[in-house]
């Protein structure tokens, strides 16, 4: 299954972006490979209404699953139609770890 994580860098030695739309990098990883993807959130300067566009863009990368700190109403009911499983993380978290922790299912669904 391939994981989205919204990041602060380009790697999943970088931290977790708390901010779901406003996320300057998505890291895809894959829970059975590993590998993973660095995608550019081109939407995260916008002047409003990123979340449901980032939520697209998670989606037309085929994640079944998301991995962040906080996620707008808007955002959650597109990733909800859509079928994507979202997660929450605390702060200072890295990506590498996060996405650990998804695979030891210890973090915390958002409902």
């Amino acid at each position: 299954m391939k994981v989205c994580i919204t990041s602060q860098g380009t790697t999943p030695d970088s931290g977790v972006e708390e901010r779901f739309g406003r996320a300057p990098y998505f890291i895809i990883m894959d829970t059975d490979t590993g590998s993973f993807e660095a995608v550019e959130n081109p939407y995260a300067a916008g002047a409003g209404g990123v979340g449901p566009k980032a939520a697209q863009l998670v989606i037309d990368h085929k994640a079944g699953a998301l991995i962040s700190g906080m996620l707008g109403g808007n955002a959650k009911a597109v990733l909800d139609a859509a079928g994507v499983v979202q997660y929450t993380c605390k702060p200072g978290v890295g990506v590498r770890d996060a996405f650990e922790a998804l695979k030891n299912n210890t973090l915390q669904r958002v409902a």
